[in-house]
């Protein structure tokens, strides 16, 4: 527990804790559920576990919105309860990352409310304030990620605040050093109490331009227009800043006066996501950044192969955490469905994949027992962004309905009342306690140790070997050898030498000549 080096090649669990286990019957999960389900996540042989945000919030984006740092939100828990799941983590050899949604707070937060009252408040210039143009309108052309322009109105200043996100949900400004050092102390507070790092949301998003500059327009996908007005512009003053470098450096100096503990960086971004990435994990930085490249519908060769080679080539001293599914995206299974014969075998083949890159892992819960998507009622939704799109986008709702732990119990033993979000059939179809999600489980624990008992595959360099779709070859260290078919046909490759088996599904090998059928693949140690 004491390795600085612990979150190298590590494999964390994504824990959504409204949807994970309720353990007071009041159909949200809690912090006392978590501890109560530790045991399960600690089985799978995972390094971690990633709690989203458990601190006191209004709910408006179910916790991404801050209006205490330094407290439990009641739905949730007390401090105290927080502390006894971090211990019993820790019993169990799981490290605890906690999610820092620093980049906005909620327009409850005590500072906002007194930042709001008067351009002379002690807080005045918290958060972003702008005069509006001659004309009354706002200050830039700067658009929301969840619908309408990104600023709004507060009379008692006759100014603009901006908000990237919902408009109860305002931006700090990050040009004033105070917020810096505020946010830093928020930080050394979980610090102080034992967690071993942090999950930052929206790393790209801390600065803003000083100048105040409109986004110019983002002519990419304008041939099928976008259903969000946010992704009709190219984002190139509004978040991504470079300013934001020096900031993760302090962030990083204050992480290093500790022992063992981490970073990993949501970076969201149209065009640059990869190279943020690489320029966030370079030096003194983050330890790790993900971004959404790998979160999306595809699942070829070329996309793999691609978005790996662009991380390693403009960042070789970087380090990226993979995930293929998580709280803001469909599940991957759903999402890949098409590339293979049966959603079990579409979930066992991405596990194999995702667990074979060189990176570190970030695992959804309920990824493991093959789990798919909800379908959603338009009056079943409660993510802001889902009601804000629908029916164009279903929002997030789908991938956060809870953890199904046993079939045949009321609402799959999630809650002794009706749950926040709907536990449907075929989501109980998957429950811990049902055969097919015992296999998918059996596998990820079989392959995460094979995983961990690997040097190559755990922190080796990675080579992609000239194989024709659907198939994609890679070698770990010269060392280990794997190949994927991503596709629900049959097909026959040649391996460049022969090698004895580490771990396969549907896999037939003859010396250097392998068969390798629908999401099949093979994991081997060269000879």
């Amino acid at each position: 527990m004491t390795d600085d080096n612990w979150w190298r090649g590590s494999v964390t669990y994504q824990v959504y804790p409204r949807s994970f286990m309720d353990s007071d019957g009041d159909g949200v999960g809690d912090i006392k559920g978590i501890t109560q389900k530790l045991d399960h996540i600690a089985s799978l042989g995972v390094d971690a576990v990633w709690l989203s945000p458990v601190f006191t919030s209004p709910m408006l984006d179910m916790g991404y919105d801050v209006s205490d740092y330094t407290d439990i939100d009641p739905v949730y828990g007390t401090l105290s309860d927080f502390d006894d799941m971090v211990a019993r983590a820790h019993e169990l050899g799981l490290k605890v990352i906690v999610d820092q949604v620093i980049s906005h707070a909620s327009d409850q937060h005590p500072f906002f409310q007194n930042s709001r009252m008067s351009r002379d408040s002690d807080k005045s210039d918290w958060f972003i304030w702008a005069d509006p143009k001659s004309d009354g309108t706002p200050p830039t052309n700067w658009m929301s990620l969840f619908g309408g322009v990104a600023w709004e109105w507060e009379p008692r200043r006759r100014q603009y605040y901006f908000h990237n996100f919902a408009k109860g949900q305002p931006d700090w400004n990050f040009w004033n050093p105070e917020v810096q050092d505020y946010m830093l102390g928020v930080m050394k507070f979980w610090l102080d109490r034992g967690v071993d790092g942090f999950r930052l949301d929206t790393v790209n998003y801390y600065f803003h331009d000083k100048k105040l500059r409109d986004n110019p327009a983002d002519y990419v996908n304008h041939e099928h227009p976008p259903h969000k007005p946010y992704d009709y512009q190219y984002q190139l003053f509004s978040k991504s800043q470079p300013e934001n470098v020096a900031w993760l450096e302090r962030i990083r100096a204050l992480l290093d006066q500790y022992d063992a503990r981490t970073t990993v960086g949501e970076v969201g971004d149209n065009h640059k996501a990869i190279e943020l990435m690489g320029e966030y994990t370079t030096g003194k930085r983050l330890h790790m950044a993900y971004s959404f490249d790998m979160l999306g519908p595809d699942f070829s060769p070329k996309h793999f192969r691609g978005t790996i080679n662009r991380f390693f080539h403009g960042a070789p001293d970087g380090w990226p955490c993979w995930a293929f599914s998580n709280h803001d995206v469909p599940r991957h299974t759903t999402r890949f469905l098409d590339h293979g014969p049966d959603s079990e075998a579409v979930s066992i083949v991405s596990a194999a994949l995702l667990l074979s890159f060189r990176g570190s892992v970030c695992l959804y819960q309920g990824e493991e027992l093959g789990q798919i998507e909800t379908e959603m009622l338009y009056e079943e939704l409660t993510d802001v962004q889902g009601l804000a799109y629908w029916p164009d986008e279903k929002g997030r709702d789908g991938c956060r309905t809870p953890m199904v732990w046993e079939q045949g119990a009321p609402f799959g033993g999630f809650s002794t009342v009706k749950p926040w979000l709907p536990v449907k059939e075929p989501q109980l179809a998957r429950a811990v306690d049902t055969e097919t999600a015992q296999r998918v489980m059996q596998f990820y624990r079989e392959m995460i140790k094979v995983r961990a008992t690997t040097p190559a595959l755990k922190t080796g360099t990675m080579t992609f070997l000239d194989m024709p779709d659907p198939v994609l070859t890679f070698t770990r260290d010269d060392d280990v050898i794997c190949a994927f078919n991503l596709s629900k046909g049959t097909v026959a490759i040649d391996l460049p030498c022969p090698c004895d088996t580490l771990i396969s599904r549907s896999a037939s090998v003859d010396k250097t000549h392998v068969t390798l059928g629908p999401s099949g693949f093979l994991v081997a140690q060269k000879i």
